[in-house]
């Protein structure tokens, strides 16, 4: 059976729950506070600029990447074929 809150309802909070209640509240007002302060030092920061050639030199990079990948499953194909086949040759 579930009981009534009223005025005459009471509780007890020892002083170290209200103490670990006040540094909790407090730990997150600070975050709060310092996170607020990093964002508006963010917002004055300039824009990062990425120049031509940084951002073609990236993009080179990464094709080259793709085409080696590419090779490398062509010959995990090739491999994976010739276990293939020494399996069947097997049975």
């Amino acid at each position: 059976m579930a009981k009534e809150l009223n005025e005459n309802t009471s509780f007890k909070i020892s002083i170290q729950t209200l103490i670990g209640i006040g540094f909790g509240m407090a730990t997150i007002i600070a975050m709060w506070f310092t996170l607020q302060a990093d964002i508006a030092e963010a917002k004055e920061l300039p824009k990062p600029e990425i120049s031509k050639m940084e951002f073609n030199m990236k993009d080179v990079n990464i094709r080259q990447s793709i085409k080696n990948t590419e090779k490398n499953v062509e010959k995990l194909e090739e491999r994976m074929i010739r276990m293939e086949d020494k399996i069947d040759a097997l049975r």
